[in-house]
C-alpha cells in the first residue's frame, strides 16, 4: 500500500491561519466512507496539554485546496495535520500567513507501539482521519501507535511474521489482526507469528486482541458462526502459546467493543466514530496497564 493512513505532519507556528494544498490519485471514492476521511486532511492543535480538534480540509479532486483554521491569535501553537487514510498523498504544501513563521516539531508522542491489523485498525470508517483509533490512543495516552493496519488483509501471512519482528526498538505489539482471517488460517498461522516477533522482541509485550463480533452477524447467521469460530480459533492459540512459555503474551478479550446499541458501525462490519470512540474506551486502560508492567513510562 502506498496509503498515509496514521502519519501526520508535526509543526509550530504562530500564524492567524493554516491552508493546505495538496494532491491524490484519482481512485474512486469507497461508498462507506467520507471523503475527507479517504481523501482529505484533519488539523489538531494542542491546548493546555490536549489535541484538539482545529479544522478539516476537504477534497475537491485530484488537486486540492483548503483552510483548515483561520482568525487564530499569533501565539506559538503546536499542530498535526493527519494524512489521508485511504489514499496515497503524492504533493503536500502547508501555507501560514507570510509574516509568521513555521518550524519542524519534535515527534509530540513517545515510544514505539506497533499496532497490526486490518481495515479497522486503518481507520474505516472513521469520519476524519485523525478519529482512526490507533491515532487516537496516541493522542489520549502520549504514546507512539503506529497504524499498520491493512485493508482487506492482515491475515498474518509469513513474509509480514518476519517483516515485524525485524522493526527496531518497539516497546509493545498490538495484533488486532483476527478480523480477515479464516478460523483455518488463525489456527495455522498465528502461532507462527508470534513466535517470529518473540524470537527477535522477547521481553517485549505482545497484546492479542480479540475484535467484536460483527453487527450484520446479529442477522445473518453465516457472519456469526464465521465470528464466533474466528474468536474461538484466537482465544486457543493464545492459551497454546502460553502454554508453551511465551511469557510476554496477553490477550484482551472483547467485552462488545462497540457497544450493545447496535449503532456503534457504518456497514455492519467497520466502526463509526461511535464505535471508534468506545474501542478506545475499553482498549486504552488495559494496554496501558500491560505497559506500566514493562516501565514503559
Amino acid at each position: 500500500y502506498t496509503y498515509s493512513a496514521g502519519l501526520a505532519i508535526a509543526f509550530k507556528t504562530n500564524s492567524s491561519v493554516i491552508k493546505v494544498k495538496w494532491r491524490v490519485p484519482n481512485k474512486k471514492q469507497n461508498a462507506n466512507m467520507t471523503p475527507i476521511m479517504q481523501k482529505g486532511l484533519d488539523l489538531y492543535i494542542r491546548k493546555d496539554g490536549i489535541w484538539q480538534y482545529a479544522g478539516v480540509g476537504i477534497p475537491q479532486g485530484i488537486d486540492s485546496s483548503s483552510i483548515l483554521a483561520e482568525n487564530m491569535d499569533e501565539s506559538e501553537k503546536e499542530c498535526l495535520i493527519y494524512l489521508p487514510l485511504y489514499d496515497e498523498i503524492t504533493h503536500l504544501e502547508i501555507g501560514v500567513s507570510k509574516k509568521s513563521y513555521l518550524k519542524k516539531m519534535d515527534n509530540p508522542f513517545k515510544g514505539k507501539i506497533i499496532v497490526y491489523g486490518s481495515s479497522i485498525t486503518q481507520g474505516a470508517s472513521a469520519s476524519r482521519p485523525g478519529l482512526a483509533y490507533p491515532s487516537q490512543l496516541s493522542r489520549s495516552s502520549g504514546y507512539q501507535f503506529i497504524n499498520m493496519g491493512l485493508s482487506g488483509n492482515g491475515k498474518m501471512e509469513l513474509p509480514v511474521a518476519k517483516m515485524l519482528s525485524q522493526i527496531n526498538d518497539v516497546d509493545a505489539f498490538i495484533l488486532d489482526c483476527m478480523p480477515n482471517p479464516s478460523p483455518e488460517e488463525i489456527t495455522e498461522r498465528t502461532q507462527y507469528l508470534v513466535n517470529t516477533i518473540w524470537k527477535y522482541h522477547q521481553g517485549t509485550p505482545i497484546i492479542m486482541i480479540e475484535t467484536y463480533m460483527r453487527e450484520n452477524g446479529y442477522s445473518d447467521q453465516a457472519v456469526h458462526d464465521r465470528c464466533t469460530r474466528q474468536g474461538e480459533a484466537f482465544v486457543k492459540q493464545y492459551e497454546l502459546l502460553k502454554k508453551q512459555g511465551i511469557k510476554d503474551l496477553y490477550l484482551i478479550r472483547d467485552n462488545h467493543a462497540i457497544g450493545t446499541d447496535h449503532e456503534g458501525s457504518v456497514d455492519g462490519t467497520h466502526p463509526n466514530d461511535l464505535g471508534f470512540d468506545r474501542m478506545v474506551e475499553q482498549y486504552q486502560p488495559q494496554i496501558m496497564r500491560i505497559l506500566k508492567k514493562y516501565g514503559i513510562k
